[in-house]
């Protein structure tokens, strides 16, 4: 399948849908356009989302790098991944906790549970659910992915710190914890059915912010 991944704005259609928020609609108006960065490769996703926890960057990408070279084509198969050792995967520098979150999810693999036609037949919060099954794969980690891998556009990831620190700069929260997720969502009502977009150009409007 051929992916686009022009940067593109949001269609009119979409626009319109914000229209009945001017807070939303000066953000994206002041945003870059977004590019696409779908994958249906659900299971590399998960694995790269694992390794990545408590890193940064760079580091991920250091230690997702080397793992991947310990396989053929640089492709953990799952079952490959279940094959190998401890001593292997710690060579690449993996703790013992993210090795057995690792194997947690190419067993999940292995047994035909992300397979495209289990995971495209899903609505979000049944998917969510799904793979939530996954020792080490928490809510904020599938709602990422089904913002990003899997481009869902309504998706609102109340627990992501980046959008709670953005929709309190742009709509003057002083809410916080539960309360303030209460607020978030009954904000977020108005972005229906687009509020991945919605967040996209929130977390865009943290890097745009002035110091």
């Amino acid at each position: 399948m051929t992916i686009n991944n022009s940067p593109s704005y949001p269609s009119p259609e979409v626009m319109a849908v914000f229209s009945n928020d001017p807070v939303i609609l000066e953000v994206i108006s002041r945003g870059k356009p977004l590019e696409s960065s779908r994958s249906e490769d659900v299971y590399f996703k998960l694995l790269s989302a694992i390794v990545s926890q408590q890193l940064s960057t760079k580091a991920a990408a250091t230690i997702f790098g080397r793992f991947r070279e310990l396989y053929p084509d640089q492709y953990p198969n799952p079952h490959l991944v279940l094959d190998s050792s401890d001593e292997t995967l710690r060579g690449a520098g993996l703790s013992f906790q993210k090795i057995g979150y690792i194997r947690n999810v190419a067993a999940f693999a292995h047994a035909g549970n992300l397979e495209h036609s289990i995971i495209d037949a899903m609505e979000d919060e049944a998917l969510i659910q799904h793979l939530t099954q996954i020792k080490g794969v928490g809510r904020w980690t599938v709602e990422m992915l089904l913002m990003f891998a899997l481009e869902r556009p309504d998706v609102m990831p109340l627990d992501d710190l980046g959008i709670q620190n953005a929709m309190k700069r742009q709509y003057g929260l002083e809410e916080t914890g539960k309360a303030l997720r209460v607020r978030m969502l009954e904000i977020s009502e108005k972005w229906r059915p687009y509020r991945t977009i919605a967040c996209k150009y929130l977390w865009q409007s943290l890097n745009n912010a002035p110091a």
